[in-house]
């Protein structure tokens, strides 16, 4: 599996902080699909990503696309373009299961249409 090998890929800190995400996306999102997508592990709401992580130098990354509109102060809104939010770990002691299952809820239930993206030019719109 693809996950897998990106997993041990990683320090050992850094899979247990993967391994934990993936238990917990898997858990509370099980009808999205994952696949490694641009490098990292992608979960997809048909066919419209919804959460991902990836290791960066600051840590392992959590992004949520369309988690700007989430209204929550954990995660943190980078940019003004795209909707996506993100929060940062570098232990696995950091992960707050509840807010992570409040997170993949919202995930669920708002989203914006990346997956048509191009097709709009770059043109963002609110499907849920």
């Amino acid at each position: 599996m693809e996950i897998t090998a990106y997993h041990e890929a990683l320090s050992d800190d850094d899979r247990l902080i993967c391994e934990k995400l993936e238990q917990n996306i898997r858990k509370f999102l099980i009808e999205a699909n994952a696949k490694v997508w641009h490098r990292h592990p992608v979960w997809f709401l048909d066919e419209n990503p919804i959460v991902g992580y990836s290791k960066q130098k600051p840590g392992v990354r959590l992004m949520f696309w369309s988690g700007a509109s989430f209204d929550e102060e954990g995660l943190n809104v980078l940019g003004t373009t795209f909707k996506d939010a993100s929060i940062f770990f570098t232990d696995v002691a950091q992960i707050d299961e509840k807010a992570l299952q409040r997170w993949l809820e919202k995930a669920r239930e708002i989203q914006w249409d990346y997956k048509n993206i191009y097709k709009r030019k770059g043109e963002l719109i609110r499907l849920k």
